[in-house]
């Protein structure tokens, strides 16, 4: 199972009656951490885990100390300190050096903490912030629209502290191909717990044999797919059908939808043949664009390329600072 919240909170759905939960979170840290606040897991009475609070050093510890909150029914507050040698995760060996702030919150049902409504609204795709009162037993869910992923952070009210912690529905991605070199795209988006949609009108390609990772896979390139992308709240879009009609076809479907990033495959003259052949611009598109897509990483196989365009993405999605793109060859 992946890490994604939306994956976590599904095992906790399925599993909630049969027996014990408890939500542990990064409510704050100081100097270098794996994760920052507002990472979230989910412990069972079977000792099982579902996320990282840690690269993996602390979560044995972690989850020993779960078994308190279970048989307590209140919260258990951890302090990890790095820099401190007679602390636990200095002997652990934690390299981060940081210290770690971590609370551990029963669930139960009478009080899941606002998890049905976050779990709910994530099956939805829609995205919110989510409020846990720190050192309690308290926290909900509250809908809206999230921009520019900003941080977690304490609120301090005339109640307590509360944790605000916001949260988006994990990238969905829609690729415009199905050949032998989507396959890795499609492999290690799903590794990173992306929904993907597959699109290729031609029958050779796009099989599902060949994409058992695939979210969905369609067919047709009409005003059904802008349907879809907008339903499905599709974020990004690469095009790499090798056909310069196709990809001219599905840029002229979506160009008007709410897509946030587009990712051309080949070099910038193909990509000015697409828009040509679309009959648009560049100023006619509102989404951010990478032609050529990708950072520069120095790949040439398909895996290497993948990996680069998703990186691509990633650093459109959540606006982090990296390489220029990459500069690929001419189909």
């Amino acid at each position: 199972m992946n890490n994604q919240l939306s994956a976590m909170l599904s095992a906790w759905q399925e599993n909630r009656n049969s027996t014990e939960w408890v939500l542990g979170t990064v409510y704050r840290t100081e100097g270098s951490a794996y994760r920052k606040a507002g990472a979230m897991m989910l412990i069972n009475g079977h000792g099982q885990q579902f996320g990282l609070l840690s690269g993996g050093c602390l979560e044995a510890d972690i989850i020993r100390n779960a078994r308190k909150a279970m048989l307590t029914g209140r919260p258990v507050m951890l302090t990890y300190d790095g820099n401190d040698e007679d602390d636990l995760s200095f002997k652990l060996g934690v390299g981060c050096g940081g210290t770690v702030h971590i609370m551990l919150q029963p669930v139960s049902a009478e009080n899941d903490l606002g998890l049905s409504d976050l779990h709910s609204a994530l099956t939805r795709r829609q995205g919110g912030l989510y409020f846990q009162k720190i050192n309690a037993v308290e926290g909900y869910f509250q809908t809206g629209e999230i921009h520019a992923n900003p941080p977690a952070h304490i609120e301090n009210r005339i109640d307590g502290d509360w944790l605000v912690t916001p949260i988006s529905s994990e990238p969905h991605i829609l690729v415009v191909g199905g050949g032998i070199d989507a396959r890795p795209v499609i492999g290690i988006a799903h590794t990173m717990g992306w929904k993907t949609t597959l699109v290729d009108p031609r029958p050779a390609n796009a099989r599902p044999e060949h994409f058992p990772q695939a979210d969905m896979i369609l067919r047709t390139i009409d005003q059904d797919l802008a349907v879809y992308v907008r339903d499905q709240r599709v974020d990004a879009v690469i095009l790499m059908a090798h056909s310069v009609g196709i990809d001219a076809n599905a840029l002229g479907v979506l160009c008007d939808t709410p897509i946030r990033h587009l990712s051309a495959l080949g070099p910038r003259h193909r990509f000015a043949d697409v828009l040509e052949r679309a009959g648009l611009t560049r100023n006619d598109l509102a989404f951010d664009i990478s032609s050529p897509a990708g950072l520069d990483i120095g790949g040439q196989l398909p895996e290497s390329i993948a990996l680069s365009m998703l990186s691509g993405i990633h650093h459109a999605l959540f606006k982090q600072r990296a390489a220029p793109a990459m500069a690929q060859a001419a189909e």
